[in-house]
């Protein structure tokens, strides 16, 4: 029950008007450098690790999973409109996507795209913060 608080006051400080500005400027940046092939998620971070010197810790991070899943959008993006993936994530989007593309849905396929890379992201959040103590305090149970 203390994962759940705990859970719900990262989400209020995370949903303050500050850090929703630092989310949404890092997703227009993540996606600006996952359109162009061969520039990914990882690539972009550490790109743009400069411009988060200045930063509080906590804006920088939310920056930085911005632009991440950003980036992700971002490959998407190319897979499904020019069939052309910048990465190995992005190649399942060629499939379908593509070809969703070329029958006139492109808006669909990459509505499809942002809707399963939000929900991806948020399932995968909630999963962290209820596996990461468990993981924590077995990985320290191997040492003296």
């Amino acid at each position: 029950m203390e994962t759940l608080g705990l859970l719900m006051e990262g989400f209020a400080g995370a949903l303050t008007p500050m850090n929703l500005l630092w989310v949404v400027l890092g997703c227009l940046l993540g996606t600006a450098v996952g359109v162009m092939p061969g520039l990914g998620s990882s690539m972009a971070v550490a790109l743009l690790l400069p411009m988060t010197f200045a930063l509080e810790p906590t804006a920088a991070f939310i920056m930085f999973s911005g632009v991440y899943f950003g980036g992700l959008f971002g490959d998407s993006t190319m897979a499904i409109l020019m069939n052309t993936p910048g990465q190995a994530s992005a190649i399942a989007s060629t499939f379908e996507g593509h070809r969703m593309a070329q029958d006139g849905r492109a808006a669909q396929a990459l509505a499809t795209a942002a809707l399963g890379a939000f929900i991806g992201g948020m399932v995968a959040s909630v999963c962290v913060v209820f596996l990461a103590p468990v993981l924590a305090e077995f990985s320290t149970s191997f040492g003296p």
